[in-house]
């Protein structure tokens, strides 16, 4: 179950990874055109590019990237004791962000949604494992 967490947790970070790629290469080419930008509606850039797509001045994406690198870390060191509470940190700040996403505003970001799964994951791991 601990490689569960770590395959994971190496999933959240090149979904971050890619929020990141977006936000530089959407920077560089106004003109650029996501995969995940399906429609007004369904937009990853849009969700970027809103005010919430930056915590405390710095992109999610670096955050999520210090996430899960932190969450390997634990692993790797056998600290159970944070695991559980990290992972449940995580899904909660997942609940926030996709609150503001769908009612805030009024969007669905594939890569969002498929961080908030792997967030559920991980938690779910940790469960399991500690």
């Amino acid at each position: 179950m601990i490689n569960s967490i770590y395959i994971a947790a190496a999933i959240g970070a090149l979904l971050s990874g890619y929020t990141l790629y977006l936000e530089y290469r959407l920077k560089k080419d106004s003109s650029y055109k996501a995969v995940c930008d399906i429609s007004n509606r369904m937009s990853c850039t849009r969700t970027f590019h809103s005010s919430y797509g930056k915590t405390l001045g710095i992109s999610n994406g670096w955050w999520g990237i210090l996430y899960y690198l932190i969450i390997a870390g634990l692993v790797f060191y056998g600290r159970a004791d944070f695991i559980l509470f990290a992972t449940a940190f995580g899904v909660v700040y997942s609940a926030r962000l996709a609150y503001i996403l769908y009612f805030k505003l009024k969007n669905f970001c594939l890569v969002c949604n498929a961080i908030y799964i792997v967030n559920i994951l991980l938690l779910v791991f940790a469960w399991r494992n500690f």
